[in-house]
């Protein structure tokens, strides 16, 4: 692989690509120079071109290749819907079946002149493993053409990962089902993802990560969306992180998750992972009873739930430093800190770091928001995937979720 290494336009020592047992992960990739200069402000087609180009420098740097993704996740901006971004990312990997692609609309963007991000997780030579299996996801029939006939992938298992697409309550003609009711959204979503974890050998049970993202900022908003996904899973459950969201594709979504699972393979049969799990006192509980983890470890892998700044030691739901984004976040990595000390590790074993906060959008924010990220690691920064946001949750001002080297 030639070409520059790209960087992030920020001053502190950062990756943007590391390892995780058998995956490795790619932060936030765009379309940016060595310099950290996005190359083609505006234009969104040349910058999925510059992106990609750039995830496969930064995968080569981990001796992987773009055939060795396995889930790309897509944070955009642009006038554009998810088919359209799905279709222009799915030309640039050419092996089949092509690896999941998860996508979501964003006002915003970390850097300026940027429409895109896409963060990767691939894992080296899955294509040469024994235990590979896939499920389509059907594509509605407007939308064919732009694939040139090829399936695309609800649902890929590669080896003992698998990953499955994040779905809005789409059916197969891409009509949004139950367009005034996220309850029902959200059931209708859940099921088709236990069918995907069922033909690819698995089940809830298996999660290791959900990400949730729905329209609405109160806790009004979230409780019976909480409610209606927690009933699929049984404790011990996986990480969990939700997100409140400006906007989502197709017209009438409401919500959309995404699950990751680990399941292996022996004798014959499917086999359930034992995880470890560790919830030190201080870390906060959820303020109604949910069946979800904050830190899991399995595989050499540790995988966070989303972290954000409640009250330590309690199950209130209230924030601390509220509104205060710098304050929130060093609250938030000690948090994170507090979940990696009794498996042994800190922050410096971070190999991915995914960042929700606040912002009305401006580059200075994001770097300021680094910043104090840089300060709370005291080092090398992991790869990172910024996130700006104008809608979190009350007063919250940020959630931060990450996976380290177990």
């Amino acid at each position: 692989m030639t070409g520059n290494l790209w960087s992030l336009p920020i001053s502190s020592a950062h990756r943007v690509s590391a390892s995780a047992g058998a995956l490795t992960f790619v932060g936030g990739a765009c379309d940016l120079d060595e310099h950290g200069k996005i190359r083609n402000p505006g234009d969104f087609d040349k910058q999925v071109a510059g992106t990609v180009e750039n995830l496969a420098v930064a995968l080569d740097v981990e001796s992987c290749t773009l055939d060795d993704v396995v889930r790309l996740k897509v944070h955009y901006t642009a006038e554009r819907d998810d088919w359209d971004v799905v279709s222009a990312l799915a030309s640039f990997f050419k092996a089949d079946p092509m690896p999941v692609i998860s996508t979501m609309p964003e006002p915003l963007q970390p850097f300026s002149g940027q429409t895109i991000q896409v963060q990767a997780i691939a894992q080296r030579g899955w294509r040469g493993l024994d235990d590979i299996r896939f499920r389509p996801r059907p594509v509605p029939a407007a939308r064919r053409v732009s694939f040139n006939d090829r399936i695309v992938t609800a649902g890929l298992r590669a080896g003992e990962f698998i990953a499955l697409s994040n779905l809005a309550a789409e059916d197969d003609e891409g009509v949004v089902r139950h367009p005034d009711d996220p309850v029902a959204q959200t059931h209708f979503i859940m099921k088709r993802h236990e069918e995907t974890l069922a033909a690819l050998g698995a089940s809830f049970q298996d999660c290791i990560k959900m990400e949730g993202y729905h329209i609405g900022t109160s806790r009004q908003d979230w409780v019976p969306l909480a409610k209606a996904r927690a009933g699929y899973f049984r404790e011990p459950g996986p990480a969990a992180t939700t997100v409140p969201c400006d906007d989502l594709h197709p017209p009438g979504a409401l919500t959309k998750i995404e699950v990751l699972a680990m399941r292996e393979h022996w004798n014959g049969y499917d086999k359930y992972i034992p995880r470890e799990d560790h919830w030190p006192k201080r870390v906060w509980d959820w303020p109604i009873p949910l069946p979800y983890r904050q830190a899991i470890g399995l595989r050499d892998m540790i995988w966070l739930g989303g972290q954000v700044p409640f009250h330590p030691y309690s199950n209130t739901g209230i924030r601390v430093f509220k509104g205060q984004l710098a304050a929130q976040t060093r609250f938030t990595v000690d948090y994170i800190l507090d979940l990696l000390r009794p498996f042994g590790r800190t922050l410096a074993n971070l190999k991915l770091l995914v960042c929700y906060f606040s912002s009305t959008g401006s580059e200075a924010e994001t770097i300021s928001f680094a910043e104090v990220l840089a300060e709370c690691f005291g080092g090398q920064l992991p790869p990172m995937t910024l996130i700006p946001h104008s809608c979190m949750r009350d007063v919250n001002t940020v959630e931060i979720f990450g996976v380290a080297q177990g």
